[in-house]
């Protein structure tokens, strides 16, 4: 009787596993990522912020809609995540903001006023104190740690 009862169980785990291709994965780095620049873009704005990020992909796409309205192209968005450094070439205005995952990108080309990115599997925040005037953006003093001075 005790062996019947543990094959069944055995057969019942089993069988559960089997349907854990069900749901989706989830990714806590976007989801991290989605979290800091939405704060990141919504203190920056002061508005509703409508994101535009070239190229984006549907897992990133759903996991950054439940933050912001996601726009299909540069001409509506209010912000810029530009995560491919493709932006560059594709989006003009001055009535948007210019973010971008890469501090090379961000300390050589004078668009974007910050970066978010990964180093070291830790996530760092740096904005430009020249750009943040130019574009008349006021952070509150909890991003003061992570304004750099004299990088142009």
């Amino acid at each position: 009787m005790k062996a019947l009862i543990l094959i069944l169980s055995i057969l019942s785990f089993g069988s559960a596993k089997q349907h854990v291709f069900l749901v989706n994965k989830y990714n806590k780095e976007i989801d991290l990522e989605a979290k800091i620049i939405s704060k990141i873009a919504t203190s920056s704005l002061g508005k509703k912020v409508k994101l535009y990020i070239p190229e984006i992909t549907k897992q990133e796409q759903e996991i950054y809609s439940k933050h912001f309205k996601i726009t299909q192209n540069c001409e509506s968005a209010n912000f810029v995540f530009d995560k491919n450094g493709i932006a560059e070439e594709n989006c003009k205005g001055k009535d948007k903001l210019f973010f971008t995952n890469n501090y090379k990108r961000l300390i050589s080309n004078k668009k974007y006023y910050g970066a978010f990115f990964w180093n070291k599997s830790r996530p760092n925040i740096v904005f430009i104190k020249q750009r943040l005037h130019d574009n008349k953006i006021y952070l509150s003093s909890e991003y003061s740690q992570f304004i750099e001075d004299n990088v142009e």
